[in-house]
């Protein structure tokens, strides 16, 4: 008999957290065994939250700091789709269908592509990265994430000489997302990052948190993850990635150019128009504590940009 080892398992064939848990119904007789099965092979039970992630390496580039509980992290969100209240996106994206689900390469490369969440899977090893993040509002969290370097993905595509930024555009489906009528931004959600920025092994394409994949509200099925810049530069529910030539929108910034810039890195010498940036509490915690620069990681990522006036290029 052929068994397979973890590395070979492909994210489809992964049973279910709450299926697993409710396997009582496949010896409840014959029925219940049939309809346990039929679920296991739907495309809805495939990219459910909570499935498991097999042969997470444990990545070298993560924070040694305290993970936030997973309850913080899934009830205290920013995802104005499903709600502009912290608690919202718990609520209103639970239903959220995720599959089937593609996120298209496309723009200034050689080879375009669609990809599938199975294909998105097996671009890289998954590993979890332990990141620290910061708020624009003034509130941090640290988060074991799973995923691999963005990286990774577009050099499967292989950028050309014209591709100078990238953009990314998130789902948005109001027969879905039917709180998104009042979130206030223009939707579909857009952000971009310059090139150098994509390429950065910090840059992370992200399908997972806690050993499992993401629950709605933090992204599911696949977002993106840049843990030196405020936390709405890490756009959720990825559907397209475009290389270009030129600096792409970002809906924040297309909102309030004045509060919020392109590069949005966290720093505490430049204030939000109308708060500090100087502090920061981490959630969970009463105490404030001092924001540092580009979040805690400017030995790898300030040489990005020398030379650059980081209190014009906010």
């Amino acid at each position: 008999m052929l068994i397979k080892k973890p590395v070979d398992i492909r994210y489809s064939e992964v049973t279910p957290k709450a299926l697993y848990f409710n396997r009582r119904k496949f010896f409840a007789g014959i029925p219940a065994a049939f309809l346990g099965a039929r679920e296991l092979l739907s495309p809805s039970a495939r990219a459910r939250a909570g499935t498991k992630l097999l042969a997470l390496a444990k990545s070298p580039l993560s924070t040694p700091e305290k993970e936030n509980t997973y309850n913080d992290v899934t009830h205290y969100n920013n995802y104005y789709e499903f709600g502009t209240s912290k608690d919202e996106p718990a609520e209103y994206a639970k239903n959220f269908k995720t599959s089937p689900w593609t996120v298209s390469v496309e723009g200034e490369v050689a080879k375009p592509r669609k990809y599938s969440i199975d294909d998105l899977m097996h671009v890289a090893p998954l590993e979890e990265r332990i990141y620290r993040h910061r708020c624009v509002e003034g509130w941090s969290i640290v988060v074991p994430w799973a995923g691999y370097s963005l990286s990774a993905l577009l050099k499967q595509v292989e950028p050309t000489a014209k591709a100078k930024f990238v953009a990314f555009q998130t789902y948005y489906d109001l027969g879905q997302m039917p709180r998104a009528k009042y979130a206030g931004i223009e939707l579909p959600y857009v952000e971009g990052l310059r090139i150098d920025e994509a390429m950065h092994p910090l840059t992370m394409l992200t399908l997972g948190m806690y050993g499992e994949t993401l629950p709605p509200q933090d992204g599911a099925p696949v977002r993106l993850t840049v843990p030196w810049k405020y936390g709405f530069k890490s756009a959720k529910s990825l559907v397209k990635i475009r290389l270009v030539d030129k600096q792409p929108p970002s809906t924040w910034n297309i909102t309030n150019a004045h509060e919020y810039g392109f590069y949005s890195n966290v720093n505490p010498a430049v204030d939000h128009p109308r708060w500090s940036q100087a502090t920061e509490r981490r959630l969970g915690e009463l105490r404030r504590r001092p924001t540092l620069p580009f979040n805690g990681y400017a030995d790898q990522v300030a040489n990005l940009y020398t030379g650059m006036d980081l209190k014009k290029f906010y």
